[in-house]
């Protein structure tokens, strides 16, 4: 991208070039690799790659060179066979959130290029299921150290965004989400989680199971039928109590 900048005193237009920077983003924990090239053998070259001006991250000059700061020491690799096509381009392995920050890498003279590396922790949401009445249940879902930026819903089994109340607790850069709703129908729910600068979603769901809704049906039936059908209505009742049909203080629950 080309700014051009008119001096007032001279009236010489000059023009200033600034890098691009590319951005990569990756969950914490996996590989990733950083991308850097010539359009020529790199083999007898010498090129450095630095993060935010001061680590060196790792360092080329005819071949690998010691100088290497602790923290990205045995977690750096090149691609040997590929430095004559000109390429030299890095993997770190198993990232980590402190391993975000502005990467360089530079051949003297030559060619500088610019990374942005953001590493977000890929988070797991948990529910519980805090109360159940023959009505409703009270439902919640926790997200902890989330980052970056975390979306947190509720859905029902149709995947319709429910009404919650959302809570956020910042850690220092990462956040706690936590996220109640209620329900009012035998379902099943989730809540899903999604970290779109990472491209992770996940959820966990629960199943719930109102009383009041069965209960409610039976009462219809003994109505309909109350006068002759009294042992029938009984019967129906047996068979409902013994396949599981009553009220349960808790749920199910998985996470994927």
């Amino acid at each position: 991208m080309l700014f051009y900048l008119n001096d007032c005193n001279t009236l010489i237009n000059t023009c200033l070039y600034l890098p691009e920077t590319e951005i990569i983003r990756v969950s914490a924990g996996s590989d990733v690799t950083l991308p850097c090239s010539l359009k020529e053998d790199v083999e007898q070259k010498r090129f450095e790659w630095m993060k935010d001006g001061l680590k060196e991250v790792f360092l080329f000059d005819r071949a690998p060179q010691p100088r290497q700061d602790p923290e990205f020491a045995r977690r750096v690799s090149y691609f040997q066979e590929e430095l004559r096509n000109g390429n030299a381009s890095i993997t770190i392995r198993d990232t980590k959130m402190a391993d975000s920050g502005n990467y360089t890498c530079d051949f003297p003279g030559r060619q500088t290029s610019h990374i942005q590396l953001v590493v977000g922790a890929a988070v797991n949401p948990s529910v519980t299921t805090l109360r159940v009445t023959q009505d409703w249940a009270a439902l919640q879902c926790v997200v902890r150290g989330a980052s970056p930026q975390t979306e947190v819903e509720w859905q029902d089994g149709s995947g319709h965004n429910l009404t919650a109340q959302l809570q956020v607790f910042d850690r220092d850069g990462r956040y706690d989400i936590i996220l109640q709703t209620t329900v009012t129908k035998t379902d099943i729910y989730r809540c899903v989680a999604t970290q779109k600068e990472i491209s992770h979603q996940t959820h966990a769901w629960t199943y719930v199971f109102i009383c009041g809704r069965h209960s409610g049906l039976v009462a219809g039936v003994a109505v309909g039928a109350v006068l002759g059908t009294l042992v029938v209505v009984g019967v129906v009742l047996a068979v409902l109590r013994a396949r599981g049909y009553r009220c349960i203080k808790g749920s199910r629950s998985n996470t994927i």
